[in-house]
C-alpha cells in the first residue's frame, strides 16, 4: 500500500481531523495544513481544524493567511486533550508533541507528515522525509497521486510554500519540488504569487534589521550577531538571510529576545557545518533548538534572568555574552579571530 493510500484509509476511520501546525507557523506549515485538511475532506471528514500557537508576525505569513483565506485557530489544549476517540490528531512540519509546540510531551499522534531531521518519531501514519526540500511537496505528491481537483488557493499556497521554503529553489531544493511547482503552476495565480512575495515590512521589522547590521561580529567566516530585545521575532530569519549574502560570510546566526525567550535564526552555505546540529549542541540543555544543514533556528527560555535583571540592555549584554560564548565553543571560534 503506498502512503497517499495509508493516509487515506487512516483518514475514514476519523470523524474529525485536528491538526496542530508548530509554533509560530510559516507558509509550508500552514499550506501543508491546508492541504491535509482538503484531502481529509474528500475522505469524508467534515470536522476540521488548524490549530497554531505562537505568533504568526513575519509580514508575508500574515498576507498568506489572509490573501489564501485560511482558517486557523489558536491552540487550546483541552482541544487537544478532550478529543473523542473517533477524532484524529495531525502534525504537519514538525513531528514530536512538545517538540516547537504546545502539545504535551507523550501525546499520541495520529499523522505526522514532516521533513526535518529529528527522531523518535511516532504515530499511525508517518510520512518522515528528511530529504525532501519541503512538507508542501510531500502534500502536492499526495493530491496528485488522489487525482484531486485544484482549486486556486490551495495551488497558490502549496506553490508560494515550497519556493519561499527552498529560496525560491536555491536553498535544499530537490528533484521532487520541481515536480511538485510543476503540477501546481497551472492551478496557481501567479500575480497573488507576485503579492505574497512582496509584502510590507513594519518598521520594526527594518529597525530590528538594522540593529542586526550593526552588531554583527565576523570570525572568519562565521558572523554572529543580535537585535537586541525585539517584538518581531521574524525579523531574526530575515536578518539572517540578509547577513549570510555578505561577502566572506558563509555561516550566519542572529538571536535576540522576543517576550520572555531567547530566539535564534541561522543560515549556513559551508559544507563543514551542519547548523541545526550546531544549534542543538549549543542549546539543547536549556531549550529548542535544531534544523537542517543549511537552515536552522531555536528557543531559549530567559528563566530566571528575566524576573533577575531588571534593567533591559544589561540583560541584553548578559544574553548576548552566554549565545555568544556558546556558539563560539560548538563553532571552535576563538575571540581574537
Amino acid at each position: 500500500m503506498s502512503n497517499v493510500e495509508s493516509l487515506r484509509e487512516l483518514l475514514s476511520t476519523g470523524e474529525e481531523l485536528t491538526i496542530v501546525c508548530h509554533n509560530n507557523p510559516d507558509p509550508d506549515c500552514l499550506a501543508s495544513a491546508f492541504a491535509l485538511g482538503r484531502i481529509a475532506a474528500e475522505a469524508g471528514i467534515d470536522e476540521r481544524r488548524i490549530l497554531y500557537s505562537g505568533d504568526i508576525s513575519h509580514q508575508q505569513n500574515r498576507a498568506f493567511i489572509n490573501l489564501l483565506d485560511i482558517e486557523l485557530t489558536e491552540f487550546d489544549a483541552s482541544t487537544v486533550r478532550n478529543r473523542p476517540e473517533e477524532s484524529l490528531l495531525a502534525f504537519v512540519d514538525h513531528s514530536v508533541p512538545g517538540a516547537n509546540n504546545r502539545v504535551p510531551e507523550g501525546t499520541p499522534v495520529d499523522i505526522v507528515i514532516d521533513h526535518h531531521p529529528t527522531e523518535g518519531v511516532e504515530g499511525r501514519f508517518v510520512d518522515h522525509r528528511e530529504s525532501i526540500g519541503a512538507t508542501a511537496t510531500i502534500l502536492a505528491e499526495y493530491l496528485r497521486a488522489l487525482e484531486l481537483d485544484l482549486d486556486t488557493h490551495l495551488a497558490t499556497a502549496l506553490l508560494f510554500a515550497i519556493r519561499r521554503e527552498t529560496l525560491g529553489f536555491l536553498r535544499g531544493a530537490t528533484e521532487a519540488e520541481y515536480t511538485a511547482a510543476g503540477s501546481l503552476h497551472d492551478a496557481a495565480d501567479l500575480s497573488l504569487l507576485r503579492e505574497l512575495s512582496n509584502p510590507s515590512v513594519t518598521g520594526a521589522t527594518v529597525d530590528a534589521i538594522g540593529r542586526a547590521i550593526g552588531n554583527r561580529i565576523v570570525r572568519g567566516s562565521v558572523l554572529i550577531s543580535h537585535v537586541g530585545r525585539t517584538s518581531e521575532r521574524d525579523a531574526l530569519p530575515q536578518a539572517a538571510d540578509y547577513l549570510a549574502t555578505l561577502e566572506g560570510v558563509e555561516t550566519a546566526i542572529v538571536f535576540g529576545i522576543v517576550d520572555e525567550s531567547i530566539h535564534l535564526s541561522a543560515r549556513s552555505t559551508d559544507s563543514r557545518i551542519h547548523i541545526g546540529r550546531v544549534l542543538d549542541e549549543a542549546f539543547d540543555d536549556v531549550g529548542s533548538a535544531g534544523g537542517h544543514r543549511e537552515m536552522a533556528g531555536g528557543e531559549v527560555p530567559l528563566g530566571i534572568f528575566s524576573d533577575a535583571v531588571g534593567d533591559s540592555a544589561q540583560l541584553v549584554d548578559i544574553v548576548e555574552g552566554i549565545v555568544t560564548a556558546r556558539l563560539n565553543s560548538c563553532l571552535n571560534l576563538r575571540a581574537e579571530e
